[in-house]
């Protein structure tokens, strides 16, 4: 039943995914502000479907942390459904995402007219820059910007290393860096087909300040971190 619930889901998938995506190109020529909204619709679509067909179901606690307007969000990344739920919790969902995705034919440019900040972790000096660049412009615009710190995806229980990418954009802009954690890897394995039934919980943490020092910023992150991995919803109970 699982293998079928999670093969109906992929169908569903690209089905939405294929339909948006072209939506978005004609609205990126008519109205482009309006591709983020677009953006916002697959998201939840695919969390709908989700439920609907996989038994996947999502609990968030901490929402009443994220201050209005722009906000640095670092999360704990184990799943693919990590990349797209931020979309259907924030107002205007900024995630720093690396460059190959912007190669993917139609979906590479969706996320980059809804205002997605790519970057290219193989070019080194010139990927900070190119970030702390996006960081700016995303903190104009008064975006909440979603970076996962790990740079790849983890397993539970077993995080992965915090890479400096996100003490030097929050340096760089001031934003408060807000610590998440979640169990999605429980249900939504890293490279898996099969989804398990069961709840996603994501736990947000209490702002780390601003203009906090990058040596203390990062501490104060992992700790915070992994502070929240702590806590006992994330017992991954209610899986089969």
């Amino acid at each position: 039943m699982i293998v079928l619930r999670s093969a109906l889901f992929n169908v569903a998938f690209f089905a939405i995914s294929f339909v948006l995506t072209l939506s978005a190109t004609v609205v990126r020529l008519v109205a482009p502000r309006h591709v983020l909204d677009l953006a916002m619709l697959w998201a939840r679509s695919l969390v709908v479907a989700a439920r609907i067909i996989c038994g996947v179901r999502l609990e968030v606690s901490g929402l009443e942390h994220i201050p209005a307007g722009a906000v640095l969000i670092a999360s704990r990344h184990q799943s693919a459904f990590d990349t797209f739920v931020w979309l259907t919790l924030l107002p205007r969902c900024c995630y720093v995402f690396k460059v190959e995705l912007l190669r993917i034919p139609l979906f590479g440019r969706l996320v980059s007219a809804a205002g997605m900040i790519a970057v290219d972790r193989r070019a080194g000096g010139a990927a900070i820059r190119a970030l702390l660049r996006e960081g700016d412009r995303a903190v104009r615009e008064q975006r909440q910007i979603v970076i996962f710190p790990e740079g790849t995806r983890s397993e539970p229980g077993t995080p992965g290393m915090l890479q400096s990418g996100v003490a030097a954009l929050a340096s760089r802009t001031g934003l408060p860096v807000i610590p998440v954690s979640t169990n999605s890897g429980c249900f939504w394995g890293r490279r898996a087909f099969r989804k398990r039934p069961g709840t996603i919980r994501i736990v947000i943490g209490r702002p780390i300040p601003a203009r906090t020092n990058r040596e203390a910023l990062m501490r104060a992150l992992e700790d915070g971190m992994a502070a929240l991995d702590r806590e006992p919803r994330f017992e991954p109970t209610g899986a089969v």
